[in-house]
C-alpha cells in the first residue's frame, strides 16, 4: 500500500508511476485520496481544538462552584456538554474519513520501479539475462548463461512422463474435484512428500524457523498481504465464518508480524512453512504450456 507521506510529498511521481502501470484514472484516484486525507486532518484539528476547550472550561467549573457562582458554573457545564457533542461528531467524521481513505488506498497498486519499462504485452519486456549456450563439463547449476541439456534425444515432457509411469492422474482429479486438481500416485506422491521434506530441511539448515500455520485466515490477514480487496475472485471464501482459504503459505506467515513493530536488532527474521494452497489460477490449462498448477508452497 502506498503511504500518505509518499502521496503527499511526491504526488506527481506517484501519478506518473500509476499511469506507467496503466492504472485507470490515476490522477483522479490520487486526488480523491488527498481530498479525503484533508477532510480527515481538518476533523482532527477540530477535535483537538474542542478537546482543548473542554479541558479549559472544565477547570473553571470547580472554581466557580467554590466561589458560589452556581449559575455561571451551570452555563460552563452547558458549554462543555455542547463541546462533547461536537467532539463526538468530529470523531465520527474522522473514523468515516479514515475508513474511506483505507478503502481507496487498498485499491491503488504500488508504483513500478523507475527502471521498469512501460509496456502492455510480453513483447515489451527487456531481456536482462538469457540462457545462451548448452551446458558443458564444469558448469554448475545456477549459471545464468547455461542452457541445461538432458543428454538424451527426444526427451518426453512431464505430462507424458507422468502418464507413462503412472505418477499423476489428471483425469482422476477431474472426477474427484474438477480441472486443475491432479491426483499424485505412487512414486509421484512420494516425490511430492520428498520435495516438501527436502526444501524444509534445506531452509532449516539455512537458519529458517519452520512454521506450521493455519490454512484459513480472516479478512484482516487477506488485507495484510494484499489479497484483499481486489483478489477475492482468486480465493475460496468460507462465508459462514468469513474466513478465506490461503492461496499461499506467505499469507499466514507474513501476518504473524501484522501490526507488530519489530526492533532492528531482531532482523532479519527468517521463517519457512509448508501448506496446501487454495486459489483459482488465471488462464486455462494448456493455453501457453501444460503446467501443473501449484498446490503447495514453502
Amino acid at each position: 500500500m502506498l503511504t500518505l507521506k509518499l502521496i503527499n510529498e511526491e504526488t506527481e511521481r506517484v501519478i506518473r508511476g500509476l499511469e506507467k502501470k496503466h492504472f485507470p484514472n490515476a490522477k483522479e484516484a490520487i486526488e480523491n485520496v488527498l481530498a479525503v486525507d484533508k477532510k480527515r486532518r481538518e476533523a482532527q484539528q477540530e477535535l483537538d481544538k474542542s478537546l482543548n476547550e473542554q479541558k479549559q472550561l472544565s477547570g473553571q467549573i470547580g472554581r466557580l462552584m467554590k466561589e458560589g457562582k452556581k449559575d455561571e458554573a451551570e452555563q460552563v457545564k452547558a458549554q462543555v456538554a455542547a463541546l462533547k457533542e461536537k467532539s463526538k461528531e468530529m470523531d465520527e467524521q474522522m473514523a468515516k474519513a479514515q475508513e474511506e481513505m483505507t478503502t481507496l488506498l487498498c485499491q491503488i497498486p504500488n508504483i513500478p520501479y523507475d527502471e521498469v519499462p512501460e509496456g502492455r504485452a510480453a513483447e515489451d519486456n527487456h531481456v536482462v539475462k538469457s540462457n545462451l549456450r548448452e551446458c558443458k563439463e564444469g558448469d554448475t547449476v545456477g549459471n545464468w548463461d547455461v542452457n541445461p541439456s538432458l543428454g538424451i534425444q527426444n526427451p518426453l515432457p512431464h505430462w507424458e512422463l507422468a502418464k507413462k509411469y503412472n505418477l499423476i492422474d489428471f483425469d482422476l482429479g477431474v472426477k474427484i474435484t474438477g480441472a486443475g486438481f491432479p491426483v499424485y500416485i505412487g512414486k509421484g506422491a512420494q516425490l511430492q512428500r520428498a520435495l516438501i521434506n527436502f526444501f524444509l530441511a534445506e531452509a532449516n539448515k539455512a537458519g529458517y524457523t519452520e512454521i506450521m500455520p493455519p490454512t484459513v485466515v480472516n479478512a484482516a490477514s487477506g488485507y495484510g498481504t494484499g489479497q484483499l480487496p481486489d483478489k477475492e475472485g482468486q480465493m475460496y471464501h468460507c462465508e459462514v465464518d468469513d474466513f478465506y482459504l490461503i492461496p499461499t503459505a506467505e499469507v499466514p506467515v507474513t501476518n504473524i508480524y501484522r501490526d507488530v513493530i519489530l526492533d532492528e536488532k531482531d532482523l532479519p527474521i527468517k521463517n519457512c512453512a509448508y501448506t496446501e494452497c487454495f486459489r483459482r489460477e488465471a488462464g486455462s490449462y494448456g493455453k501457453d504450456s501444460r503446467v501443473i498448477r501449484r498446490c503447495w508452497s514453502t
